[in-house]
């Protein structure tokens, strides 16, 4: 295993959560919770709400990874 898989930012951490009124889990590593979290604080949005949205706008792909590129496209540069 590489470093880099056990530094804390890169643990995957699993999160439950009601999206449209249907229960899942998604799996992300530490550091995009963090920033995802960042973001819905900065739009005075719930994760949940923010969750929804991006898996509204998804077009099929993988929620985990939709997650992820939403997070990178809205992060500051």
């Amino acid at each position: 295993m590489s470093a880099e898989a056990t530094t804390p930012h890169a643990a995957i951490v699993k999160r439950s959560l009601t999206i449209a009124g249907h229960r899942t889990s998604v799996s992300l590593e530490d550091a995009f919770w963090r920033r995802l979290k960042a973001l819905a604080v900065a739009r005075r949005r719930s994760v949940g709400a923010m969750i929804a949205e991006i898996d509204a706008a998804r077009d099929g792909a993988n929620l985990s990874s939709a997650i992820r590129v939403y997070v990178l496209e809205n992060s500051p540069q």
